[in-house]
């Protein structure tokens, strides 16, 4: 970390918001006007609309991430947490990922943390369930699936292969329906390697304690993508949560009982905790109360957007919020970016307003659905092929930078001709049990135990030779 006279930028957070607000900000200052810090646990922005594809492999988990310091190369990038502000001092407490935490002085703030997986106090939800928030957790469901059908494939034990093939994903938003597709298409085209395993074999439950699945899209899209997922053999519980999944017995308000060896949660998100220890103003859900000019409300010097902020919606009207989703998220950053240098040059700030363009899903290889709004009110609703189609073209536009959209297009294009990998890397989540069994020290050999002496001084056994 430097030091310099210069007032500071600094943004707390790397992901869309933060990724897109420093390099705004970057391009409109002057050469020396100020200092941008970005601040972040992970020293990449996650494109997360990519995850579920990660999941089934159909991209690289490297080409859905974008390394912050290629990207924002005039910049100090701080890899770390932002623990706790001083307002009135202007200072921020941060934590590195090794040594003592230090304090970071600031003109200038932007809060962008995002948010984390919402979770409830399930028994059993903490020790066995996994989300769908970070390209990690995507390459660890793709690996543990595949993971299960080899056991399934390998063992004569009934139980185990039944609790191996069967999955259960917990929410029913663009996460899970988007995740529990791809990823039953991976498992469908897996099953033709294993002589064991068949699709029929395998049971995919997807729950929502919702009476619809993807309410973004639309009732009408939301049945299709239901009915067309219950043709593929996914069974679709509405209207009911889970209860329990103690030792991966997973227990459903409806009364179902199963064991799952994958259990996924994807009910949706909240913002981040870490926001309570910064002495914000808060909405009733823990969001950052903002103007719609993406100031934090009472402040000239703070501002917020995305999955962490509570912004007026203006174009849908007076008590609208903006949704969480990205559409959102690049607009708001790059309206952020402004604000913050017209705030520091003196000049007006300008209010965020954007209509919803609409929303696109894919539920696996060439299926999908898409709603696009054109005008005011007319939309345009797609479903199968065609709907795919839209969601890979926004997406792949939407990926940050032309780096990471070629690799991604490069991806796609050699699927086109190449079969999908299906091999399971389950070694990577303990990448050095091998070598430890190999290295570690032999242990030592027991010691003969000396029975009682009989006669002279020999030991018994000495004796009982003689």
């Amino acid at each position: 970390m430097s030091t310099t006279e210069r007032p500071r930028i600094l943004v707390v957070g790397g992901g869309y918001v933060g990724l897109y607000a420093a390099r705004r900000i970057l391009k409109k200052m002057r050469y020396g006007e100020a200092t941008v810090t970005v601040v972040d646990p992970r020293s990449y922005m996650t494109y997360q609309p990519f995850l579920p594809e990660t999941a089934a492999g159909s991209i690289s988990p490297r080409h859905v991430v974008v390394p912050l310091r290629r990207v924002l190369p005039g910049a100090e990038v701080l890899t770390g947490r932002v623990t706790s502000i001083d307002q009135d001092r202007k200072v921020a407490l941060v934590e590195p990922l090794v040594g003592e935490s230090y304090e970071l002085p600031f003109d200038y703030l932007v809060i962008a943390l995002g948010a984390v997986s919402r979770t409830f106090p399930i028994p059993g939800l903490a020790e066995n369930g996994i989300g769908m928030k970070g390209v990690e957790e995507a390459m660890a469901l793709r690996n543990h699936m595949l993971e299960q059908l080899d056991k399934a494939d390998s063992t004569t034990d009934e139980d185990v292969r039944r609790k191996a093939l069967t999955f259960v994903f917990v929410g029913g938003g663009f996460a899970g329906a988007e995740t529990v597709g791809e990823v039953e298409d991976m498992a469908r085209d897996a099953a033709k390697y294993y002589p064991n395993v068949k699709r029929e074999d395998m049971r995919f439950i997807l729950v929502d304690a919702a009476d619809k699945i993807l309410p973004e899209v639309g009732p009408q899209l939301g049945a299709w993508g239901l009915e067309h997922l219950r043709e593929r053999g996914i069974e679709v519980y509405l209207n009911t949560s889970m209860k329990s999944c103690v030792d991966k017995h997973v227990v459903l308000a409806n009364g179902l009982e199963v064991d799952a060896s994958t259990i996924v949660w994807t009910a949706g998100v909240k913002p981040n905790p870490a926001l309570a220890r910064f002495g914000l103003p808060l909405g009733p859900r823990g969001h950052v109360d903002t103007a719609a000019t993406l100031q934090v409300q009472g402040s000239d010097y703070i501002w917020a957007a995305g999955d962490n902020a509570q912004i007026p919606d203006l174009a849908a009207g007076e008590g609208a919020w903006c949704p969480p989703n990205a559409q959102h998220a690049l607009r708001q950053a790059k309206v952020l970016g402004d604000n913050v240098i017209s705030g520091m040059r003196g000049f007006p700030q300008h209010e965020y307003r954007h209509a919803n363009k609409g929303a696109v899903a894919g539920l696996g290889l060439h299926k999908g659905v898409a709603m696009i709004v054109v005008g005011k009110k007319t939309k345009i609703r797609l479903k199968g092929r065609l709907a795919w189609y839209m969601h890979r073209g926004y997406h792949g536009l939407a990926v940050p930078t032309w780096n990471r959209k070629i690799r991604v297009l490069a991806d796609w294009t050699l699927a086109m001709f190449l079969k999908r990998e299906v091999v399971s890397l389950g070694a990577v989540e303990n990448p050095r049990e091998e070598f430890y069994e190999a290295a570690r020290p032999a242990p030592a050999p027991a010691a003969v135990a000396e029975k009682p002496r009989s006669g002279g001084d020999k030991p018994a056994e000495t004796a009982a030779a003689s």
